[in-house]
Protein backbone atom coordinates (compact mmCIF):
# COMPACT_ATOMS: atom_id res chain seq x y z
CA UNK A 1 0.00 0.00 0.00
CA UNK A 2 2.94 2.43 1.03
CA UNK A 3 4.79 1.44 -1.92
CA UNK A 4 1.92 1.81 -4.03
CA UNK A 5 0.92 6.01 -2.52
CA UNK A 6 4.87 6.94 -3.55
CA UNK A 7 5.06 5.78 -6.93
CA UNK A 8 2.04 7.76 -7.72
CA UNK A 9 3.74 10.95 -5.60
CA UNK A 10 6.72 10.54 -7.68
CA UNK A 11 5.36 10.21 -11.24
CA UNK A 12 2.69 12.90 -10.36
CA UNK A 13 0.91 15.27 -12.64
CA UNK A 14 3.87 15.72 -15.37
CA UNK A 15 4.15 12.04 -16.60
CA UNK A 16 0.13 11.70 -17.08
CA UNK A 17 -0.18 14.62 -18.86
CA UNK A 18 2.56 13.65 -21.16
CA UNK A 19 0.95 10.33 -22.42
CA UNK A 20 -2.07 12.25 -22.90
CA UNK A 21 -0.72 15.20 -24.62
CA UNK A 22 0.78 12.68 -27.18
CA UNK A 23 -1.70 10.69 -27.83
CA UNK A 24 -4.18 13.96 -28.66
CA UNK A 25 -1.36 15.81 -30.99
CA UNK A 26 -1.11 12.14 -33.13
CA UNK A 27 -4.87 11.29 -33.00
CA UNK A 28 -7.08 13.10 -34.97
CA UNK A 29 -9.82 15.67 -33.08
CA UNK A 30 -12.93 13.62 -33.31
CA UNK A 31 -11.16 10.59 -31.42
CA UNK A 32 -10.51 12.98 -28.97
CA UNK A 33 -12.98 11.68 -26.26
CA UNK A 34 -12.15 8.36 -27.06
CA UNK A 35 -8.86 8.91 -27.10
CA UNK A 36 -9.27 10.61 -23.42
CA UNK A 37 -11.08 7.33 -22.09
CA UNK A 38 -7.91 5.29 -23.42
CA UNK A 39 -5.66 7.68 -21.88
CA UNK A 40 -7.41 7.14 -18.70
CA UNK A 41 -7.23 3.05 -18.66
CA UNK A 42 -4.01 3.20 -19.32
CA UNK A 43 -2.34 5.74 -16.69
CA UNK A 44 -4.95 4.48 -13.91
CA UNK A 45 -3.64 0.62 -14.58
CA UNK A 46 -0.29 2.30 -14.37
CA UNK A 47 -0.88 4.33 -11.37
CA UNK A 48 -2.82 1.76 -9.49
CA UNK A 49 -5.51 4.84 -8.36
CA UNK A 50 -8.42 6.14 -9.97
CA UNK A 51 -9.10 9.12 -7.73
CA UNK A 52 -5.04 10.53 -8.92
CA UNK A 53 -5.76 9.97 -12.47
CA UNK A 54 -9.09 11.59 -12.20
CA UNK A 55 -7.54 14.65 -10.41
CA UNK A 56 -4.44 14.45 -13.26
CA UNK A 57 -6.49 14.42 -16.14
CA UNK A 58 -9.60 16.00 -15.56
CA UNK A 59 -8.02 19.54 -16.32
CA UNK A 60 -6.98 18.23 -19.75
CA UNK A 61 -10.16 16.97 -20.45
CA UNK A 62 -11.71 20.66 -19.58
CA UNK A 63 -9.31 21.42 -22.04
CA UNK A 64 -10.24 19.13 -24.89
CA UNK A 65 -13.62 19.76 -24.24
CA UNK A 66 -13.42 23.57 -24.74
CA UNK A 67 -11.03 23.10 -27.51
CA UNK A 68 -12.83 20.73 -29.38
CA UNK A 69 -16.38 21.70 -28.64
CA UNK A 70 -17.44 17.98 -27.22
CA UNK A 71 -19.44 17.92 -24.24
CA UNK A 72 -17.55 18.67 -21.12
CA UNK A 73 -19.75 16.15 -19.30
CA UNK A 74 -18.86 13.80 -21.84
CA UNK A 75 -15.41 14.33 -21.74
CA UNK A 76 -15.10 14.50 -17.98
CA UNK A 77 -17.23 10.95 -17.69
CA UNK A 78 -14.75 9.46 -20.21
CA UNK A 79 -11.80 10.63 -17.79
CA UNK A 80 -13.85 8.45 -14.64
CA UNK A 81 -14.78 5.56 -16.63
CA UNK A 82 -11.25 4.99 -18.29
CA UNK A 83 -9.92 5.59 -13.96
CA UNK A 84 -12.47 2.35 -12.93
CA UNK A 85 -11.14 0.18 -15.48
CA UNK A 86 -7.10 1.05 -14.02
CA UNK A 87 -8.69 0.82 -10.58
CA UNK A 88 -9.92 -2.29 -10.90
CA UNK A 89 -7.18 -3.88 -12.87
CA UNK A 90 -4.16 -2.60 -12.13
CA UNK A 91 -1.10 -5.07 -10.28
CA UNK A 92 -0.62 -2.34 -7.95
CA UNK A 93 -4.37 -0.78 -7.16
CA UNK A 94 -5.46 -0.71 -3.55
CA UNK A 95 -8.31 -3.08 -4.27
CA UNK A 96 -6.38 -5.28 -6.12
CA UNK A 97 -3.65 -5.70 -3.35
CA UNK A 98 -6.73 -5.77 -0.74
CA UNK A 99 -8.29 -8.18 -2.52
CA UNK A 100 -5.60 -10.81 -3.26
CA UNK A 101 -4.65 -10.65 -0.05
CA UNK A 102 -8.07 -11.21 1.34
CA UNK A 103 -7.90 -14.48 -0.44
CA UNK A 104 -4.76 -15.82 -0.52
CA UNK A 105 -3.98 -15.51 -4.60
CA UNK A 106 -1.37 -14.66 -6.38
CA UNK A 107 -2.15 -10.73 -8.20
CA UNK A 108 -1.40 -12.03 -12.01
CA UNK A 109 -4.19 -14.70 -11.41
CA UNK A 110 -6.41 -12.41 -10.65
CA UNK A 111 -5.72 -10.55 -13.43
CA UNK A 112 -5.87 -12.84 -15.58
CA UNK A 113 -9.66 -13.89 -14.20
CA UNK A 114 -10.68 -9.74 -14.29
CA UNK A 115 -9.29 -8.91 -17.69
CA UNK A 116 -11.56 -11.09 -19.48
CA UNK A 117 -13.90 -8.65 -17.77
CA UNK A 118 -13.07 -5.68 -17.88
CA UNK A 119 -11.53 -5.45 -21.67
CA UNK A 120 -15.30 -6.57 -23.54
CA UNK A 121 -16.88 -3.76 -21.12
CA UNK A 122 -13.93 -1.41 -22.03
CA UNK A 123 -14.35 -2.01 -25.86
CA UNK A 124 -17.65 -1.38 -25.57
CA UNK A 125 -17.81 1.99 -24.30
CA UNK A 126 -15.13 2.92 -26.43
CA UNK A 127 -16.86 1.75 -29.03
CA UNK A 128 -20.55 3.99 -27.63
CA UNK A 129 -18.04 6.82 -27.26
CA UNK A 130 -17.05 6.85 -30.97
CA UNK A 131 -20.75 6.61 -32.07
CA UNK A 132 -21.68 9.35 -29.59
CA UNK A 133 -17.86 11.40 -30.62
CA UNK A 134 -18.99 10.97 -34.69
CA UNK A 135 -22.76 12.54 -33.82
CA UNK A 136 -20.60 16.01 -32.86
CA UNK A 137 -18.27 18.12 -34.69
CA UNK A 138 -15.00 18.57 -33.39
CA UNK A 139 -13.12 21.18 -33.50
CA UNK A 140 -8.93 21.65 -33.60
CA UNK A 141 -7.20 19.62 -31.38
CA UNK A 142 -5.36 20.16 -28.34
CA UNK A 143 -1.74 21.08 -28.99
CA UNK A 144 0.26 21.10 -26.02
CA UNK A 145 4.53 19.89 -25.10
CA UNK A 146 5.19 16.14 -24.27
CA UNK A 147 8.45 14.34 -22.37
CA UNK A 148 7.72 10.56 -24.12
CA UNK A 149 10.64 9.85 -21.63
CA UNK A 150 8.43 10.42 -18.20
CA UNK A 151 6.43 7.49 -19.63
CA UNK A 152 8.88 5.02 -18.91
CA UNK A 153 7.98 4.69 -15.48
CA UNK A 154 4.46 3.67 -16.18
CA UNK A 155 5.26 1.06 -19.14
CA UNK A 156 7.58 -0.58 -16.42
CA UNK A 157 5.31 -1.09 -13.99
CA UNK A 158 2.80 -2.45 -16.51
CA UNK A 159 5.50 -5.03 -18.07
CA UNK A 160 6.44 -5.94 -14.90
CA UNK A 161 3.15 -6.58 -13.57
CA UNK A 162 1.91 -8.30 -16.26
CA UNK A 163 5.23 -10.62 -16.67
CA UNK A 164 4.67 -12.10 -12.98
CA UNK A 165 7.42 -9.78 -10.66
CA UNK A 166 6.68 -9.50 -7.26
CA UNK A 167 4.48 -6.09 -6.76
CA UNK A 168 6.96 -4.58 -4.35
CA UNK A 169 10.07 -4.98 -6.76
CA UNK A 170 7.79 -4.02 -9.66
CA UNK A 171 6.84 -0.71 -7.85
CA UNK A 172 10.40 -0.16 -6.48
CA UNK A 173 11.75 -0.25 -9.74
CA UNK A 174 8.78 2.31 -10.74
CA UNK A 175 9.69 4.48 -8.23
CA UNK A 176 13.04 4.87 -8.86
CA UNK A 177 13.23 5.39 -12.23
CA UNK A 178 10.13 7.39 -11.91
CA UNK A 179 12.75 9.42 -9.58
CA UNK A 180 15.85 9.55 -11.89
CA UNK A 181 13.48 10.92 -15.08
CA UNK A 182 11.28 13.36 -13.17
CA UNK A 183 14.62 14.94 -11.08
CA UNK A 184 16.84 14.58 -14.43
CA UNK A 185 14.58 16.61 -16.52
CA UNK A 186 13.69 19.29 -14.05
CA UNK A 187 10.14 18.70 -13.79
CA UNK A 188 10.57 18.46 -10.02
CA UNK A 189 12.71 19.31 -6.98
CA UNK A 190 13.57 16.76 -4.24
CA UNK A 191 12.09 18.75 -1.92
CA UNK A 192 8.52 18.45 -3.60
CA UNK A 193 9.05 15.19 -4.80
CA UNK A 194 9.29 14.06 -0.89
CA UNK A 195 6.16 16.31 -0.25
CA UNK A 196 4.56 14.33 -3.16
CA UNK A 197 5.57 11.23 -1.61
CA UNK A 198 4.12 11.73 1.58
CA UNK A 199 1.04 13.03 -0.06
CA UNK A 200 0.85 9.96 -1.80
CA UNK A 201 1.18 7.22 0.97
CA UNK A 202 -0.87 9.95 2.98
CA UNK A 203 -4.06 8.06 1.34
CA UNK A 204 -3.31 4.47 2.08
CA UNK A 205 -5.30 4.07 5.01
CA UNK A 206 -7.04 0.79 4.17
CA UNK A 207 -4.67 -0.72 6.42
CA UNK A 208 -6.95 0.41 9.61
CA UNK A 209 -10.16 -0.81 8.48
CA UNK A 210 -8.59 -4.42 9.37
CA UNK A 211 -8.58 -3.84 12.86
CA UNK A 212 -12.59 -2.76 12.66
CA UNK A 213 -13.45 -5.68 10.60
CA UNK A 214 -11.42 -8.03 13.78
CA UNK A 215 -14.22 -6.28 16.11
CA UNK A 216 -17.16 -7.26 13.46
CA UNK A 217 -16.47 -10.59 13.65
CA UNK A 218 -15.53 -11.17 17.15
CA UNK A 219 -18.65 -9.88 18.14
CA UNK A 220 -20.46 -12.41 15.71
CA UNK A 221 -21.85 -9.56 12.81
CA UNK A 222 -20.28 -11.83 10.11
CA UNK A 223 -21.53 -14.68 11.07
CA UNK A 224 -25.38 -13.25 11.04
CA UNK A 225 -24.27 -12.06 7.51
CA UNK A 226 -23.37 -15.58 6.25
CA UNK A 227 -26.40 -17.02 7.47
CA UNK A 228 -28.62 -14.24 5.63
CA UNK A 229 -26.89 -14.97 2.11
CA UNK A 230 -26.75 -18.61 2.16
CA UNK A 231 -30.83 -18.08 3.01
CA UNK A 232 -30.91 -16.09 -0.58
CA UNK A 233 -27.98 -17.37 -2.46
CA UNK A 234 -27.89 -21.20 -4.10
CA UNK A 235 -25.26 -22.58 -6.19
CA UNK A 236 -22.40 -22.02 -7.49
CA UNK A 237 -23.17 -18.97 -9.37
CA UNK A 238 -25.42 -17.55 -6.80
CA UNK A 239 -22.87 -17.83 -4.61
CA UNK A 240 -20.91 -15.89 -6.96
CA UNK A 241 -23.49 -13.02 -7.67
CA UNK A 242 -23.97 -13.02 -3.26
CA UNK A 243 -20.03 -12.23 -3.31
CA UNK A 244 -20.61 -8.79 -5.61
CA UNK A 245 -24.04 -7.47 -4.42
CA UNK A 246 -22.00 -8.09 -0.74
CA UNK A 247 -19.29 -6.00 -1.70
CA UNK A 248 -21.38 -3.09 -3.69
CA UNK A 249 -23.44 -2.55 -0.53
CA UNK A 250 -20.70 -2.35 1.51
CA UNK A 251 -19.63 -0.01 -0.88
CA UNK A 252 -22.99 2.11 -1.04
CA UNK A 253 -22.51 2.49 2.49
CA UNK A 254 -18.85 3.35 3.16
CA UNK A 255 -18.32 5.50 -0.60
CA UNK A 256 -14.89 3.39 -0.51
CA UNK A 257 -14.39 0.50 -2.65
CA UNK A 258 -10.97 -0.25 -0.87
CA UNK A 259 -12.71 -0.18 2.58
CA UNK A 260 -15.80 -2.08 1.44
CA UNK A 261 -13.05 -5.23 -0.09
CA UNK A 262 -11.03 -5.02 3.17
CA UNK A 263 -14.47 -5.65 5.27
CA UNK A 264 -16.22 -7.85 2.73
CA UNK A 265 -13.03 -10.24 2.77
CA UNK A 266 -13.47 -12.48 5.22
CA UNK A 267 -17.21 -12.64 4.65
CA UNK A 268 -16.13 -13.56 0.84
CA UNK A 269 -13.61 -16.11 2.03
CA UNK A 270 -15.86 -18.40 3.52
CA UNK A 271 -18.51 -17.88 1.36
CA UNK A 272 -15.78 -18.99 -1.41
CA UNK A 273 -14.91 -22.10 0.53
CA UNK A 274 -18.90 -22.45 1.20
CA UNK A 275 -19.55 -22.14 -2.47
CA UNK A 276 -16.79 -23.74 -4.15
CA UNK A 277 -15.39 -20.61 -5.71
CA UNK A 278 -11.53 -20.18 -6.49
CA UNK A 279 -9.89 -17.82 -4.54
CA UNK A 280 -9.17 -15.77 -7.94
CA UNK A 281 -12.56 -15.80 -8.67
CA UNK A 282 -13.83 -14.21 -5.77
CA UNK A 283 -11.11 -11.94 -5.77
CA UNK A 284 -11.68 -10.65 -8.65
CA UNK A 285 -15.58 -10.06 -8.29
CA UNK A 286 -14.76 -8.37 -5.25
CA UNK A 287 -12.56 -5.90 -7.17
CA UNK A 288 -15.03 -5.80 -10.00
CA UNK A 289 -18.49 -5.23 -8.11
CA UNK A 290 -16.99 -2.72 -6.23
CA UNK A 291 -15.87 -0.64 -8.71
CA UNK A 292 -19.21 -0.85 -10.68
CA UNK A 293 -21.01 0.94 -6.99
CA UNK A 294 -17.99 3.39 -6.75
CA UNK A 295 -17.89 4.14 -10.26
CA UNK A 296 -21.06 5.76 -10.44
CA UNK A 297 -21.89 7.01 -6.87
CA UNK A 298 -21.98 10.39 -6.83
CA UNK A 299 -21.03 11.17 -3.67
CA UNK A 300 -18.24 8.79 -4.20
CA UNK A 301 -14.50 10.28 -3.68
CA UNK A 302 -13.84 9.84 -7.60
CA UNK A 303 -17.14 11.77 -8.25
CA UNK A 304 -16.29 14.53 -5.65
CA UNK A 305 -12.71 15.04 -6.82
CA UNK A 306 -13.91 15.42 -10.68
CA UNK A 307 -15.95 17.58 -9.97
CA UNK A 308 -14.50 19.82 -7.75
CA UNK A 309 -11.27 20.04 -11.10
CA UNK A 310 -14.05 21.22 -13.22
CA UNK A 311 -15.48 24.02 -10.26
CA UNK A 312 -11.98 25.51 -9.70
CA UNK A 313 -11.29 25.61 -13.78
CA UNK A 314 -14.10 27.73 -13.65
CA UNK A 315 -17.24 25.21 -15.09
CA UNK A 316 -20.12 23.99 -13.66
CA UNK A 317 -20.89 19.96 -14.05
CA UNK A 318 -23.22 18.86 -11.67
CA UNK A 319 -23.06 14.60 -10.32
CA UNK A 320 -26.07 13.50 -12.42
CA UNK A 321 -24.76 15.23 -15.42
CA UNK A 322 -21.78 13.39 -15.43
CA UNK A 323 -23.64 9.76 -14.59
CA UNK A 324 -25.80 10.44 -17.89
CA UNK A 325 -22.52 10.13 -19.64
CA UNK A 326 -21.06 6.90 -17.68
CA UNK A 327 -20.84 3.91 -19.97
CA UNK A 328 -18.32 2.12 -18.24
CA UNK A 329 -19.14 0.78 -14.85
CA UNK A 330 -22.71 -0.57 -16.80
CA UNK A 331 -20.90 -1.87 -19.20
CA UNK A 332 -18.99 -3.48 -16.65
CA UNK A 333 -21.99 -5.24 -14.94
CA UNK A 334 -23.20 -6.31 -18.19
CA UNK A 335 -19.55 -7.91 -18.31
CA UNK A 336 -19.82 -9.47 -15.22
CA UNK A 337 -23.39 -10.78 -14.87
CA UNK A 338 -22.26 -13.15 -18.33
CA UNK A 339 -18.92 -13.58 -16.71
CA UNK A 340 -21.22 -15.55 -14.20
CA UNK A 341 -24.01 -17.09 -15.14
CA UNK A 342 -22.97 -17.87 -19.31
CA UNK A 343 -19.17 -18.29 -18.73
Amino acid sequence: FLAAGTFVGVVGRSSAESVAYFMLSWIPAKYAVAVLFVVACFVSTAMGTSVGTITLLVPIAAAVAETSGFSLALCVASVMGGSMFGDNLSFISDTTIAACNGQGCEMKDKFRENFWIALPAALATLALILVISFRQAPGTPIVHEYHLLQMVPYLLVLIGGIAGIQVFVVLLIGIASGAVIMLGTGQTTLLDMLSSMGSGTSGMFAILVAAMCALIRENGGFTVLLRAIHKIFRGKKGGQLGVGILVALLDIATANNTVAIVMANPIAKQMSEDYGITPRKTASLLDTFSCISQGILPYGAQMLVAISAVHELGYELSAFEIMANLFYPGMLLVSSLIFIFVL
